[in-house]
């Protein structure tokens, strides 16, 4: 019995590495091919009787190991170079104006229809929506011109940190006054501190250690401070992006004499090892994540006709939003306007979101339709730039 569930996990994840081979080709994201992966063993262990247990518990497990992962992925890619400032700039207003705009005008929605609801929890229900994923996004636009790609890094990276820390503003909170804006920025000031501290110190353990194992260590001292920080609600994934951004950014930084200490030069060639580890490591949990959401995927859920028109309509709002806000920063349509997907980020807020606060409209089906929606739309959006790149 264990040596098949070896072998059977094992073939998935080579069936997964073969989907992302061939998506810069196929131009389909691979995400859906991982859920309709995981639907399609689904429906093969109850065809055969197979009895597996309930795997639910391992859903946020695996979601918050691959947000981490994720994030630190996409920050030791940006380079804060001057050049890229505007760019960065124009990047973090896509990244927060629409998702504000969005959820605010979503919760209305669900505060209207929903009267049961207040407006603070239709507020929490509706911030999952308005987030990018970038667990979906950077994967996708790997063969776009690197400017593209870039922004498409940067405003997702940042819309993940941004709709966390949102997110958990008004969730946390029983009532949202003066004062808690007060403690808010008091938390983003002790992160901020705790960010700089612990970079320092994992920094110079990755300068210093000899032993053949030093990458392993490192992420897992990541992933310990992070947890540490979400028991004291402290905003934890400022720490992975800022602990990405400073050792990814090592050479704009090499002139000052603080960082002369931890040798940049030798330094740089170890982030450069420890960035690519953690993209292998980054695969393995995205996709364990996707191909377990795909397998807990009810076939009701995703033909759901009571949310369908809530879920083509919050797509649609989605769309018409990134048009304006990339016309007002003056950032191309084209390909951006169609890179929106929602994945990770959307399934794992959702599952955070506390009973006593959940909509009767916010519910698996309607998550599954916008996510599977704007996936569709990236996907035609990526085919259709295909065929512009081939005519020109």
């Amino acid at each position: 019995m264990i040596g098949s569930i070896v072998i059977t996990i094992c073939a998935l994840l080579l069936l997964a590495y073969f989907f992302d081979l061939t998506s810069s080709r196929t131009k389909i994201p691979s995400i859906i091919l991982l859920l309709v992966l995981g639907w399609f063993v689904k429906q093969i262990t109850e065809i055969l009787h197979i009895n597996i247990p309930s795997l639910e518990v391992a859903l946020p497990v695996l979601g918050n190991l691959g947000l981490i992962l994720i994030v630190l992925e996409g920050s030791l890619e940006l380079e804060l170079k001057k050049e890229n400032y505007p760019i960065i700039a124009k990047s973090a207003i896509i990244a927060l104006l629409p998702m504000v705009v969005m959820s605010f005008g979503i919760a209305y929605a669900f505060y209207y229809f929903d009267p049961l609801l207040s407006y603070k929890s239709a507020l929490a229900n509706a911030i999952p929506l308005g987030v990018i994923s970038s667990s979906v996004a950077i994967s996708s636009v790997k063969n776009l011109n690197p400017t593209n790609k870039e922004i498409i890094t940067y405003e997702s990276s940042m819309s993940d940190v941004l709709g966390v820390i949102f997110f958990n503003f008004v969730t946390l909170n029983p009532t949202i006054e003066a004062s808690t804006f007060g403690y808010f920025f008091l938390d983003l000031v002790i992160i901020l501190v705790v960010s700089f501290v612990a970079t320092i110190g994992l920094a110079f353990l990755l300068s210093k250690i000899k032993h053949h194992v030093k990458f392993a260590p490192i992420i897992i001292l990541l992933i310990m401070i992070y947890f540490i920080s979400k028991l004291y609600h402290l905003p934890a994934l400022v720490f992975i992006l800022l602990f990405g951004l400073l050792i990814g950014n090592l050479d704009e930084m090499k002139n000052l004499k603080f960082v002369q200490r931890f040798h940049p030069e030798i330094l740089n060639k170890e982030v450069q090892k420890f960035k690519e580890l953690n993209i292998e490591f980054t695969f393995l949990i995205r996709t364990l994540f996707f191909i377990l959401f795909g397998y807990l995927i009810k076939t009701s859920e995703v033909l759901n006709t009571d949310t369908i028109l809530w879920a083509i309509g919050i797509t649609a709002f989605i769309f018409i939003l990134r048009a304006i806000f990339l016309k007002v920063v003056r950032l191309p349509l084209k390909p951006l306007f169609f890179i929106a997907p929602r994945g990770l980020i959307t399934i794992l807020l959702f599952l955070t979101i506390p009973l006593t606060q959940r909509s009767q409209f916010m519910n698996n089906s309607l998550i599954i339709q916008v996510i599977l929606l704007t996936v569709i739309v990236m996907m035609v959006g990526l085919m259709f730039n295909k065929k512009e790149k081939l005519e020109s």
